[in-house]
């Protein structure tokens, strides 16, 4: 039944009013799972990747950033994009991104073809992430006990953690494991995308296309926490970022062991506890979340340099378990400030920097370890780059024991 002021509401938003039923949600969350789960089913395929195409360390970790830099291009260029059109397009597109991905995946045959399937996933990534969040935010209620945050943050981290768990498991018991686990993923991609073109439309307000980029902003008000919070933050998805792209290789080389099920373990565990480090943030106080954050990236470090000294995977599982949880700390701790203490007018653009910011870290550290391995070898990259993430790590817990200053 329309209400009575439905006729003040622009043409075509869902009868002037966003539709907040339960499958409206349930099929946002999906959508958002499945999504998110494509994005990181290539990593404990790598290996299997680099044994058909000739794949180098090296060439694995370019593999890896390509998809984060499609974040980061999709992030800036249309991160506005579901204010202006309607979150239900948005979502179409990105699932159709998804299901693109899978598909281009699923016929590779060389790295030129794997790249775009990796350009696509990011975009997919960029633009689902806000339209999905916001699509949440605008069909439930914020009082709920299970709220729209809470939901987006499932759908995310849940997905990026269960997508390489699910294709390491495909990989071990299907006879193809580089085509069953992206059939798959494009089952499920074409399901979420089912689901949001059925939902409708949750969004009232439209301002209408606007081909601009999202600009970069810096909140002067909370500059200092701001960039404490990206760097911490940023140094826990650069472990992220290096453990998605070359656990595989390490579990293979260092310790012989060829289980996709482990790598994908492996990486479940370091997304999950990211997940669980965002809920723990809520129970922290303010003052002592940051420097917690920084405390346990330095002892993630030391857990994966000892796993790499020693040639063992028990480290490395540890490090991955606190790197995620101090991770989430220092992300929910930074987007709590710019919801909470940012001026609202400059919320998205400092959201989207926000993430920029930590996308990059998750892209070019990774590259650089490549690096290494090419004029080193694993082990000895391993144990630089876990030196330069606790030296990072230090410093922010530093500055934060010191008076504050403005940066």
């Amino acid at each position: 039944m329309r209400r009575a002021t439905a006729d003040a509401t622009p043409p075509g938003t869902a009868a002037g009013r966003p539709r907040s039923g339960r499958l409206g949600v349930a099929c946002v969350v999906f959508a958002f799972w499945a999504t998110m789960a494509g994005t990181t089913a290539p990593t404990p395929l790598y290996p299997v990747y680099g044994e058909a195409f000739g794949f180098t360390p090296f060439t694995v970790t370019v593999v890896f950033a390509v998809y984060a830099f499609g974040v980061v291009a999709g992030l800036l260029v249309f991160g506005q994009l579901s204010d202006q059109v309607g979150r239900r397009p948005v979502l179409i597109v990105a699932t159709l991104l998804a299901l693109g991905a899978a598909l281009v995946f699923l016929i590779a045959r060389n790295l030129a073809v794997v790249l775009v399937a990796r350009v696509l996933s990011g975009l997919a990534a960029a633009l689902v992430t806000g339209a999905a969040t916001a699509s949440l935010t605008d069909r439930m209620d914020p009082r709920a006990r299970v709220g729209p945050a809470t939901l987006a943050l499932f759908a995310n981290m849940g997905g990026l953690a269960s997508g390489t768990l699910l294709a390491g498991i495909l990989a071990d018991l299907a006879p193809d494991p580089l085509r069953t686990p992206w059939v798959v993923m494009g089952v499920l991609s074409a399901a979420g995308l089912l689901g949001v073109m059925v939902s409708g439309e949750s969004s009232a307000h439209r301002s209408g296309f606007s081909p601009r980029p999202q600009p970069l902003h810096v909140p002067g008000e909370i500059r200092s926490d701001f960039l404490r919070s990206a760097m911490a933050a940023g140094a826990g998805f650069a472990v992220l970022g290096v453990l998605t792209a070359v656990t595989g290789l390490f579990l293979g080389t260092v310790l012989d062991e060829t289980s996709h099920s482990l790598t994908g373990l492996v990486v479940f565990i370091a997304f999950a506890c990211t997940a669980l480090g965002q809920l723990l943030v809520r129970s922290l106080k303010p003052s002592r979340a940051l420097p917690a954050a920084c405390a346990g990236l330095v002892a993630a470090a030391a857990l994966i340099a000892t796993a790499m000294f020693t040639g063992t995977a028990a480290p490395l599982l540890a490090g991955s378990a606190v790197n995620g949880v101090a991770t989430g700390v220092a992300l929910g701790h930074g987007l709590g400030n710019i919801t909470t203490r940012g001026e609202p007018e400059h919320r998205g653009a400092s959201v989207s920097t926000f993430f920029a910011i930590l996308y990059t870290m998750l892209a070019v550290p990774a590259i650089g370890v490549g690096v290494l391995i090419r004029e080193t070898s694993l082990r000895p990259a391993g144990e630089i780059f876990s030196a330069v993430v606790a030296a990072l790590s230090l410093a922010v817990l530093i500055s934060l024991l010191r008076p504050r200053r403005a940066w």
